[in-house]
């Protein structure tokens, strides 16, 4: 998996389509409205269920996900069109996104 650098934050993301993500976006890339159209991804995963515990979408970014989860393995760049927001991961969240859990 790539290693965090300076530039790059941890971050969960959502589309317009409900799409929920995690991975390693260029922090550049949150100046201005730009990134609403179109973001990279690093190391992506996809949480294609979350438990009640996980504490909805803003959970996954507080906490990560939870064993009952299922989060696909990553792929090494993902681009994300149609945003609907985004939000920075804890550090706590990223350790269990990285583990990949599928319930």
């Amino acid at each position: 998996m790539t290693k965090k650098k300076t530039n790059r934050i941890p971050v969960v993301v959502f589309t317009d389509k409900r799409g929920v993500f995690f991975g390693w976006a260029d922090l550049a890339a949150f100046d201005g409205d730009g990134w609403r159209r179109e973001l990279v991804l690093t190391d992506a995963r996809m949480a294609v269920y979350w438990s009640a515990d996980a504490k909805g979408v803003l959970g996954l970014a507080a906490t990560g996900p939870t064993t009952a989860c299922r989060i696909t393995p990553a792929v090494a760049e993902l681009t994300l069109v149609d945003l609907h927001g985004a939000t920075r991961c804890t550090d706590a969240a990223v350790k269990e996104w990285e583990a990949a859990p599928w319930g």
